[in-house]
């Protein structure tokens, strides 16, 4: 591969001469095609990784090819300092420690590390920090340097949904861990190709550093991984930690260090939790525990004579032949177990009081924490029982296992896949055409699901599930429309998906109808699923004639009630670069709407509706004049000084546009 010129050295693509922009691009390019190729085999969460990387190849052949048409120089200057040259480098570090992070991935599942919990805890540190510098290096490239045409604006708006699924996951990494990563990035980016150079004479190890005082080794530990997915494997991290150490005023990291001495660790989100000894010691009440397995329950059900016990164990005693209560000894006159929400919201209360996760592994290992079945309580017979129930001629039946399914789909990856290969798929697909609302929201929430687990996604749609969805997305109740859209939103991650479901017919309108008069939740499904849709170019068309944007400029309008600005202003972003989208949006009365939002909005919300302005303005000099006789100089100049980079970039050339037109 053309990338492996740079293995591992990414800092060193700004050597490549500014001249050599063709050079740079196909490298690039060359580097994004490996890496979609390496997710193949890998974890889901590596898998979904490379997956977003394989968004920008076509974005990125679009670059290579304005390379080749320029000569080999860059849009502006032949400058390494030059804005295309630089985005473009930095774009290559981001995926050069992408490569890496799935290398080390990929060497963790293959089984070469003997410390396994201390390699999975650097991955997730690094797999965080990955996200987050691509989300960075993306958010900042301008693509009006690189000439994109029109007709590929939809790569652009692939890039768009990558960077919108990255923040996603960057809302889960802590605050102090995001200020960590900016430092760390600081100073392993600060350095130019002689410095690098020098650096290779370092040692890993902390002791060989002249440095004195304490080394947090927590801290030196998360330095060590993230140097090492950007290929700086000799850097003095000692001394590098100390310097981090003292530019971060180490304060709460100390705090969660002593934390951690006494006993208490912190969670993600910030709770303190108890540790293993402390958690042994806690007496659990007597009512809490299963009177089978004489464990803390937690998935508490009530039998016909009154008695509560752990719904796995209680089924095995009832699968093995028992028709008698374990306890009292009485006959059971029926064998139906039902939910004790009260008592399981008393047991999570009370893990919550004691600062422990509920529930806790147990030692035995016959139940985990994540709501998985182990094989010892006879999960497979128990969800084949269900499965088999799905098909009962009593409705009441089909529902009670609809509902038992969608429970489990829920809780775990490992329930996904044993539901799956139960055959429960097809079943539960032919229960949306069923003339029973509970069970069509039962069995619909079940695929929503289900289909999380990425594989089961290509068994959805194999089932021919997409029009008994849509069937519901019309007919059902409020809470099946809403999980109906949302299913339609889960399974259109998968791109050939998006063409499928958008040619099916209703869909879109069906979303539309639902994003128009849902329920709040109701209508922010929808609009993700419209969003996802709406990538493929064909979508857009579709999605105009069915009045989306008509149902957005009202949302718009009824911004202080609905609360679904953000969404609304993504959605118009990928819709305004389609030719029929632009016309409805400026037909609209879009743009008064855009300019008050430039003065009054959020940031992010500046930053979207001064892009929208600029795709309506560009060779439109009507709308040009337009956005002038409404005053939007005044707000774009602010914007272009004090907004986001993205939203500078855009407001500075809305205003060079209308500086051309003379309405400065």
């Amino acid at each position: 591969m053309r990338s492996s010129l740079w293995p591992g050295k990414a800092r060193l693509w700004l050597a490549i001469p500014a001249s050599q922009f063709y050079t740079m691009a196909d490298a690039l390019l060359s580097l994004a095609c490996e890496i979609a190729t390496m997710g193949i085999s890998l974890a889901t969460e590596s898998i979904r990784l490379a997956r977003k990387v394989s968004l920008l190849i076509h974005l990125l052949e679009e670059i290579r090819d304005f390379a080749a048409q320029s000569g080999g120089q860059t849009a502006s200057s032949s400058s390494a300092a030059s804005t295309p040259w630089s985005c473009l480098a930095d774009l290559a570090f981001a995926l050069e420690a992408v490569k890496k992070f799935l290398l080390l991935s990929g060497w963790k599942s293959a089984g070469k590390n003997s410390n396994l919990e201390s390699v999975t805890k650097k991955l997730a540190i690094q797999y965080q920090y990955v996200t987050w510098q691509l989300e960075k290096v993306l958010g900042n490239i301008s693509y009006e340097h690189f000439k994109i045409s029109d007709e590929v604006q939809e790569e652009v708006c692939k890039v768009e949904l990558v960077l919108a699924q990255l923040r996603r996951e960057i809302e889960k990494i802590g605050v102090e861990n995001l200020h960590i990563f900016q430092e760390i990035y600081n100073m392993l980016t600060s350095t130019n190709v002689k410095d690098f150079k020098q650096q290779r004479s370092f040692k890993l190890h902390a002791t060989n550093s002249n440095t004195t005082g304490f080394v947090d080794r927590e801290l030196r530990d998360m330095v060590t991984g993230l140097a090492e997915v950007n290929g700086k494997y000799n850097y003095d991290t000692a001394r590098m930690t100390l310097k981090l150490m003292d530019r971060l005023k180490r304060t709460s990291h100390v705090d969660q260090f002593k934390n951690e001495k006494s006993g208490i660790r912190l969670s993600n989100s910030g709770r303190s939790t108890v540790d293993d000894k402390q958690r042994d010691s806690l007496e659990i009440p007597e009512d809490f525990l299963c009177p089978i397995s004489l464990e803390l329950m937690r998935d508490p059900v009530i039998v016909f004579t009154g008695q509560t016990y752990e719904r796995s164990f209680i089924q095995r005693w009832i699968d093995c032949g028992n028709g008698t209560c374990p306890k009292t000894q009485q006959k059971l006159q029926n064998l139906t177990l039902t939910p004790n929400y009260v008592l399981r919201s008393l047991i999570m209360q009370w893990c919550d009081a004691n600062k422990i996760e509920q529930p806790y592994r147990l030692a035995n290992g016959r139940m985990r924490s994540d709501g998985t079945f182990s094989e010892i309580t006879g999960e497979r017979s128990f969800i084949n029982t269900l499965v088999s129930k799905l098909t009962s001629r009593s409705r009441d039946e089909q529902r009670s296992a609809a509902a038992e399914l969608r429970s489990l789909a829920k809780r775990s990856t490992n329930n996904r896949k044993l539901i799956a290969e139960a055959g429960a798929i097809p079943v539960l697909v032919s229960l949306l055409l069923v003339d029973d609302k509970k069970t069509q929201e039962h069995a619909v929430t079940s695929l929503l699901n289900l289909s999380i687990y990425e594989h089961n996604k290509e068994v959805i749609m194999l089932a021919g599930a997409v029009l008994p969805i849509i069937h519901v997305l019309r007919d059902g109740n409020m809470e099946a429309r809403e999980n109906a859209s949302a299913a339609i939103f889960s399974l259109s991650l998968i791109d050939e998906n998006k063409i499928t479901i958008g040619g099916t017919p209703g869909a879109i309108e069906a979303l539309v109808e639902l994003l128009d008069n849902g329920s709040a939740r109701g209508k922010k499904d929808a609009a993700s699923a419209l969003f996802n849709l709406c990538i493929y170019q064909g979508n857009k068309s579709r999605a105009v004639r069915a009045g989306v944007v008509r149902a957005l400029v009202k949302m718009l309008e009824e911004s202080s009630t609905s609360g679904m600005v953000d969404e609304v202003l993504t959605i118009l972003s990928v819709l305004v670069s389609h030719k029929e989208g632009k016309v409805a949006i400026s037909k609209a009365n879009t743009i008064p709407l855009l300019i008050d939002l430039l003065r009054t909005g959020q940031p992010r919300n500046k930053e979207n509706a001064t892009a929208i302005l600029l795709a309506l303005c560009k060779k439109d000099s009507k709308n040009l004049a337009c956005i002038g006789r409404m005053g939007a100089v005044v707000p774009l100049t602010e914007i272009s000084k004090t907004g986001t980079e993205r939203a500078k970039r855009k407001a500075t050339s809305l205003l060079e546009h209308m500086q051309k037109l003379q309405i400065l």
